[in-house]
């Protein structure tokens, strides 16, 4: 899986390229940063099959920020405010 970021990135453990996983999905699907923000708290918390809680890395951190991001252009294009 490729993930463009505004910075650098180092490899993706499993669990936090599941997580992404999770999030990409649910960013086409939210309608507010705040919702997308508790998804992906769920998905920290919940890991990999419910594996247990997974912290968020600086490379993980940089993938979910360009992940909000695309989410917030979204949102703004479509006129779906708001974006908390």
């Amino acid at each position: 899986m490729i993930i463009l970021t505004d910075g650098d990135t180092d490899t993706l453990s499993p669990e936090e390229r599941h997580i992404v996983q999770k999030l990409m999905a649910w960013q086409s699907l939210v309608d507010s940063l705040a919702k997308f923000r508790a998804k992906k708290e769920e998905a920290l918390k919940a890991g990999w099959n419910n594996s247990g809680p997974v912290r968020e890395s600086r490379v993980l951190s940089l993938v979910i920020r360009s992940l909000e991001k695309k989410l917030i252009a979204r949102l703004k294009e479509t006129g779906s405010m708001p974006l908390i």
